[in-house]
């Protein structure tokens, strides 16, 4: 899967997954500190969080069209330097007041612009790789290892934000308990209930003895929490310093790629079309973009209604072997071993087949050690199961690289178009999941921000994150690729720009089941998203030949 693939992939691969690393370790702990810090509601949260993901990804549209004018790499840089500054502004503490919102929204301005500039425009960039003939038919497969680099970065963000987390809260002789942020608010503000009050008592005594004062307690607790997601916000400044370094230092291997359509006139490897042909591919990749707004609406819930299930309806408590899922390194150690277990069967020598045979048993020997030095139940934070979906993400690219590397060979392949479409499908078996788990459980609004009496096991969003990251495989990496490949020349960064629209739009879609969250059965959350997804791929199926006789044209 690595063979024969131009060095710049790497390059530019590294570089995305510093940063990606840096916006999900924020992403995976930001609706968290929206209602620890300011106290807002589901609804107002998840208006804000989608608010923000929809920025970022409409963003690039602009970034894009820029891109076209001035040069992608140019676009790249001035991205990063623009994060950098939204980033530095989001670590530094703030009172939880008008001037602290103010300078929140700010920053996440900075971030959606900057992440403008550089997402879109390094993707393009790696799509140009693939212009060269000699690379063309490893197109598909370089966006699937690019997809993967990003997941990496990805995998580690909850952890590290859950251990920055801990550290902070126990410093100052505190821990995470899920009930006490909305009860802290409550009683500040003078609308807890008498059994929330007994219930923060419980909780304020558990922590910091009898007789605490439950006011300077709520206080302190409020304003440590936040701080400790402050210290997690500043990992990506980081983060983006690695980043920058990696993109300039093998800038060798990838400047040849950093042309646009003006700057590549009289290259033998752009071809022109025609102005039927130009509008076909526009027609057929506006139609892939106007289906995906619903699967990206559907799979942006791992930050919003799937963190609020994790925190109000998920045993925080975890033993057995469903232990290793939480330990960060014993799932790298599994992701790895699953690209040296390819190697074995794989490679051409026999030296090569047992090398990556005895590398695959160390490091499942490895998982299995940190597994059993694990304590025999382990208390787990709310944003901890977002590391499954990178983590399935790393694990299962080259099991679908093989898998459809096969069908290629027998020429029955699925056209992207129709990957998209079953993609839409297997979203919607993740919801009814979702929908299963939730039977007979309270609604959000009989629970009025506490934790339900009855918790499911964590194995529900476990498995709910696999099912998704099946349809995340089946559609993202393979989107971006279509986009690069049918996009005519000339508008390559506007065409990326809208794909990445079309993902705006649905991430501030997501925000309905967050505005529902207190207005309808829990159960009825889910059911709304497994329809628009069915209804997506319907709609997307009937599509295929249009779009692809456009594509063809």
């Amino acid at each position: 899967m690595f063979k024969n693939q131009p060095k710049g992939l790497y390059a530019l691969a590294l570089a995305n997954t510093g940063e990606r690393f840096g916006y999900y370790t924020m992403l995976a702990i930001f609706l968290l500190f929206l209602q620890a810090k300011f106290g807002f509601s589901a609804a107002v949260a998840g208006q804000i969080y989608a608010g923000f993901l929809a920025l970022v990804y409409f963003l690039p549209v602009f970034g894009g069209m820029l891109a076209d004018k001035i040069g992608f790499g140019k676009c790249v840089v001035m991205g990063v330097c623009v994060m950098f500054l939204g980033y530095i502004c989001m670590a530094i503490p703030t009172p939880a007041n008008t001037m602290g919102l103010v300078m929140m929204i700010a920053a996440l301005v900075l971030i959606a612009i900057g992440t403008g500039l550089f997402k879109g425009n390094l993707q393009v960039m790696v799509g140009n790789l693939y212009d060269d003939p000699k690379y063309a038919d490893k197109r598909d497969s370089a966006f699937s290892l690019f997809y993967m680099a990003i997941n990496i970065g990805s995998m580690f963000a909850p952890a590290t934000a859950t251990a920055i987390t801990n550290k902070v809260l126990g410093m100052n002789g505190l821990s995470y308990d899920a009930n006490i942020p909305a009860l802290a608010h409550q009683f500040i503000n003078g609308t807890i209930t008498t059994e929330g009050q007994q219930t923060l008592t419980q909780l304020a005594e558990q922590m910091s003895g009898a007789g605490v004062d439950l006011m300077r307690f709520s206080q302190n607790y409020i304003e440590q929490l936040s701080g400790a997601y402050h210290w997690g916000f500043a990992v990506a400044c980081v983060s983006l310093i690695f980043s920058i370094a990696i993109y300039f230092a093998c800038r060798n291997w990838y400047k040849h790629a950093d042309y646009n359509a003006k700057q590549a006139k009289g290259q033998e490897s752009v071809a022109e079309l025609t102005p039927k042909q130009t509008r076909d591919r526009i027609f057929a990749l506006c139609m892939v973009f106007a289906v995906v707004i619903f699967f990206w609406m559907a799979f942006h819930q791992n930050g919003s209604s799937l963190t609020y299930f994790a925190r109000d309806y998920t045993q925080s408590m975890v033993e057995g072997f469903t232990r290793i899922g939480f330990n960060i390194w014993s799932l790298f150690l599994i992701a790895v071993s699953i690209y040296t277990l390819f190697g074995a069967f794989q490679s051409e020598k026999n030296k090569g087949r047992i090398i990556c045979s005895i590398v695959t048993l160390a490091l499942w020997g490895g998982a299995y050690a940190l597994y059993q030095g694990m304590d025999t139940q382990i208390h787990i934070l709310p944003q901890e199961f977002q590391q499954f979906n990178p983590f399935f993400v790393v694990a299962l690219t080259p099991v679908s690289m093989a898998l459809f590397g096969a069908m290629a060979k027998k020429g029955k392949e699925p056209s992207a178009p129709m990957k998209i479409a079953l993609g839409m499908v297997v979203a919607g078996i993740g919801y009814l999941i979702m929908m299963l788990a939730s039977h007979g459980l309270m609604s959000p609004a009989q629970l009025n921000g506490t934790v339900s009496p009855t918790l499911v096991a964590p194995t529900n969003l476990i498995s709910t994150y696999l099912v998704l990251t099946f349809a995340e495989l089946l559609l993202s990496p393979m989107g971006i690729s279509f986009v690069s490949k049918v996009a005519p020349p000339k508008y390559k960064g506007l065409m990326m720009g809208l794909w990445f629209a079309a993902t705006a739009i649905g991430n501030y879609l997501s925000s309905i089941p967050s505005m529902l969250w207190n207005k309808v059965p829990l159960w009825a959350n889910w059911a709304i998203l497994m329809g628009l997804c069915l209804v997506s791929a319907i709609i997307m199926f009937a599509m295929l030949k249009k779009i692809n006789e456009a594509t063809n044209s």
